[in-house]
């Protein structure tokens, strides 16, 4: 997992997972072994699914990379606390999950809180199981 600046202002978290190194084997199965991890944490709620990549393709002008074959986002949060409105613009968290012939792309956004930087990225690693 790396992580880099995204256009000079978003700490991203990546993960580039070849198809190889995996037993999921499409951009469902990845999101659905998220989910799990989503629903098991003690501290994190689901909230919803999104497909990014239907949602493209159905706009008159939407614009797909011919390369990418899926994408879609599992959108939860960590909200344990509210200690003030401030905390509203960070909340909730995603990952995305971009699908190519042979790999797939796993990200996030860097979170302000270490222990969901921790887990986010736990679960992200964890889909490596070969």
């Amino acid at each position: 997992m790396k992580q880099h600046v995204f256009q000079e202002k978003y700490p991203v978290f990546e993960l580039c997972l070849l198809k190889s190194e995996t037993t999921k084997r499409n951009a469902d199965e990845i999101i659905a072994a998220l989910r799990e991890k989503v629903e098991a944490h003690p501290k994190a709620h689901f909230i919803a699914l999104f497909d990014h990549y239907a949602h493209t393709a159905s706009l008159p002008d939407g614009e797909i990379a011919p390369d990418i074959r899926d994408a879609k986002h599992i959108v939860f949060c960590f909200g344990f606390k509210l200690p003030n409105a401030g905390v509203m613009a960070v909340r909730p968290r995603s990952i995305g999950v971009t699908e190519y012939d042979d790999r797939f792309i796993i990200n996030f956004m860097e979170p302000p809180m270490p222990m969901a930087t921790e887990a986010m990225e736990s679960w992200v690693k964890a889909l490596a199981d070969r």
